[in-house]
């Protein structure tokens, strides 16, 4: 007790701070002085933890580095196990003799007889032309892939069967008979054979996946690392494991933040005891304190806000009128797009940037790249947006006029993961508009509408501006592409931008790979003086046509009004449409990745999918529109996809977004490995007679009316019927399609057929039953 009378007494005494002239409460600066210590206490106890976490995570990292190498060798020999096994069954003489006989159900039965832990057998023909006709609408295109492989191969192959949430480990062999092949034999093991082995680590924080291509099949551990995951392959398969570590947030080495920590700790007690010996003698100047002012100021400020508040019916009526002054309409299937000065001005622009601001937000998300193309509305609706976007607290980095691959890349170089491009794509000069990726996700369908209901509900967040910055992105993805690609022998091209902005970068690309390029209309020109930027439609290929037959060169590249289309012509003057040059891509890709998805849209010929098959790939056919295919292959894993518009998705060795230009670098690197003239590598690739898209104009919204009403009726007699986007009928000499277009007010039409004959009765075909529907329709053909 005498102790503690003592040390209170010593305290009593101790010299107390005075600060006259001041007009502040005591208690206000003592208030002052503890706040500031408890923010220094809350950044002593951040830098502690972030420091522990890194203590505790490096030593498993170090580890698992080599914990992942043996476990790469342990999958592999599991599977090299079942693919002996495999062999040793298949060999057997009376499973042998039964798939002589062609009686394939009891060879699977034989095969899987007695087998520990095989969920699975079969037998299927080895022919690939046989399991093409055999796919139906519910085919297992993992299985098909599986069993081309093996029969294109002869050896054992391994691939994963099914989809998510019913996965196998799935195990193929050729069976040959008299130096030809009759068979595949198949058997499926449990994804568990695998994927227990993984469950075995002690990983700690850190994270450990099993993938095929671009598809994860299993994860453990902590999926919030996977972006700087990196991949081991399991030897002699096609599997992979991914593996990433945690790391120092602050870039400290975890020492370090446990020092920093334990000083800020120090300071904010000693401020702490700094406020607790505070006194002020404050005289009486006859006006309030400071303290007393700010006060009475928050006080008047609250009374300003609840009278001024509006009511919820004034909400409503304000939300109302947003509803009105923003059309509906522009809000379509995969992107936003308008009539510059009718459906779509600066004001509607910043009300888009409000709410994809505020999704964003909503997301956990605040930084976004936004970038133009060469419209003359561009920098005004890119300016008024990209107000919208900061004034709900998201951080902008406007990368100016870029080709809308260009912005695509730029958020994943970035590393926002989200992007805005302001274009109107291949539509005429008065029109604009906005496609939009927000963590990673093209928004299409629902999240496009979903805009349109943030602003008509007047769901639109507020927060003090977010930051702008500039930053041009060019030369980064001349030198990312060109770092990858690079020609075997220089080919000499000729390259029609459509004063689109693809002519901002696409000669420039083309010469760092190694090709000789000769520009046409690469000036940028938002009124598109010499022809429209849109390389579907023939006639604006004609120039490019007679360019490349009188400058000698060996091929035409043509790119649409924002550089994400592509469109080629050989030195013969013949367009190669982009179903046929998407056969090429398959070819090409599927031979570094056997088994792996391609994705085309119901436009394309019904060749692709044998000629996907014949390469050991899975063909998935699929509803047009970039965000739609987009969508799909993060679905599906596929590492390509591809649609008659020209649009080309590369996941390979690139970002699986839409990119003409990219499409053209890779297409040039496999042409330069032919000393052949593209005309005859292309006429190698199964042809047909067909049309290039045919259109139907329409009123606005009149497509889709009638397009209900031919679903109903149309009946095409002998003909295999797909609705998945539009109608299409295949009949076994060719195909027809009528679909709504997604950008313009108009119905797309397109024939296929193995002879002129052919296609001829299957447009007289769909002329019937468009005329039945309407009889005043005016049809291109």
């Amino acid at each position: 007790m005498a102790k503690a009378r003592a040390a209170k007494a010593a305290r009593d005494d101790a010299p107390r701070l005075s600060l006259k002239n001041l007009p502040i409460g005591e208690s206000g600066l003592r208030i002052i002085l503890l706040v500031i210590a408890g923010a220094i206490g809350i950044a002593a106890a951040g830098y502690v933890a972030i420091g522990l976490n890194g203590l505790r995570a490096e030593p498993i990292g170090v580890n698992l580095v080599d914990e992942r190498a043996a476990l790469a060798t342990r999958l592999a020999g599991i599977l090299r196990k079942a693919g002996d096994e495999l062999e040793q069954r298949s060999n057997d003489r009376y499973f042998l003799a039964d798939v002589a006989a062609g009686e394939f159900e009891e060879a699977a039965q034989r095969l899987g007889s007695g087998w520990d832990k095989v969920v699975g057998t079969s037998v299927e023909a080895a022919r690939v032309e046989a399991t093409v006709a055999s796919a139906g609408d519910d085919a297992d295109y993992t299985r098909l892939a599986l069993v081309a492989a093996a029969s294109v191969s002869g050896e054992i192959e391994s691939a994963p069967l099914g989809s998510r949430g019913s996965l196998h480990v799935g195990i193929a062999r050729r069976i040959d008979q008299d130096g030809r092949p009759i068979a595949v034999a198949v058997a499926e093991l449990p994804m568990s054979v695998l994927t227990d082995h993984i469950r075995s680590l002690s990983i700690g924080g850190a994270l450990i996946e099993l993938k095929v291509g671009q598809e994860i099949l299993f994860t453990y551990g902590n999926e919030a690392l996977r972006p700087t995951a990196t991949p081991l392959a399991v030897p002699d398969s096609p599997f992979a494991l991914n593996l990433a570590m945690p790391k120092s947030m602050t870039g400290t080495s975890p020492l370090a933040s446990v020092g920093i920590g334990a000083a800020l700790a120090v300071l904010a007690v000693m401020v702490a005891g700094f406020a607790r010996r505070v006194t002020l003698e404050t005289p009486d100047f006859g006006v309030p304190t400071f303290a007393e002012t700010l006060a009475a100021e928050a006080a008047e400020a609250a009374a300003q806000k609840a009278e001024s508040a509006p009511r919820p019916a004034a909400k409503k009526e304000e939300a109302a009128k947003s509803s009105l002054r923003v059309d509906r309409s522009i809000f379509r299937a995969y992107d936003i797009r308008g009539v510059v000065g009718k459906s779509l001005d600066t004001g509607i622009a910043k009300l888009i940037g409000q709410a994809i601001g505020s999704t964003l937000r909503e997301q956990g998300l605040r930084e976004i790249v936004v970038g133009r193309d060469g419209r003359l509305s561009g920098p005004d609706l890119s300016k008024a947006l990209i107000e919208g976007l900061r004034s709900t607290g998201c951080d902008v980095v406007d990368i100016g006029l870029a080709p809308t691959p260009v912005v695509y890349f730029a958020s994943y170089q970035l590393g926002t993961g989200s992007c805005v491009a302001v274009t109107g794509s291949h539509n005429p000069p008065d029109y604009n508009g906005f496609k939009i990726v927000l963590g990673g996700e093209t928004l299409s369908g629902d999240a496009i509408t979903a805009l349109y209901e943030r602003i008509s509900e007047n769901r639109l967040h507020s927060d003090q501006p977010g930051g702008l910055q500039e930053q041009a992105m060019g030369r980064d993805y001349v030198d990312r592409i060109s770092s990858d690609v690079q020609l075997e022998r220089r080919m000499k091209v000729v390259v029609d931008c459509g004063n689109g902005v693809a002519g901002a970068v696409a000669p420039e690309v083309l010469e760092a790979i190694g090709a000789a390029a000769d520009g046409l209309y690469c000036e940028v020109d938002g009124e598109f003086p010499n022809h429209h930027p849109d390389p579907s439609d023939p006639h604006n290929l004609a120039d490019l046509i007679t360019s490349v037959k009188r400058t000698g060169a060996e091929l035409g590249l043509a790119f649409d009004g924002d550089g994400d289309r592509l469109g080629v012509v050989t030195r013969s003057g013949k367009i190669i449409y982009p179903d046929r040059v998407l056969m090429l891509f398959a070819q090409d890709v599927l031979s570094r990745n056997p088994g792996a998805a391609v994705i085309y849209d119901v436009k394309c010929t019904g060749h692709l999918s044998g000629q996907i098959l014949r390469h050991g790939g899975s063909p998935i056919m699929w509803k047009t529109g970039h965000s739609l295919i987009k969508a799909k292959m993060r679905e599906t894993a596929a590492e390509l996809a591809g649609e008659m518009s020209g649009h080309f998705f590369f996941k390979e060795r690139w970002y699986g977004f839409d990119d003409g230009i990219y499409a053209a670098a890779r297409l040039l690197e496999i042409l330069a490995t032919d000393d052949r003239d593209p005309d005859e590598i292309f006429a190698e690739l199964p042809d047909s007679v067909s049309t290039p898209e045919l259109k139907v104009e329409m009123e606005e919204g009149e497509h889709y009316a009638f397009m209900e009403r031919f679903r109903e009726k149309a009946r095409f007699e002998g003909a295999k019927v797909f609705t998945i986007d539009g109608v299409r009928a295949d009949w076994s000499d060719g195909w027809g399609l009528v679909r709504c277009s997604n950008t313009t007010p108009c119905l797309v039409l397109r024939f296929d057929g193995d002879s002129e004959q052919a296609l001829a009765r299957i447009q007289e075909t769909y002329r019937e039953q468009l005329l039945a529907v309407d009889p005043k329709l005016k049809l291109p053909f």
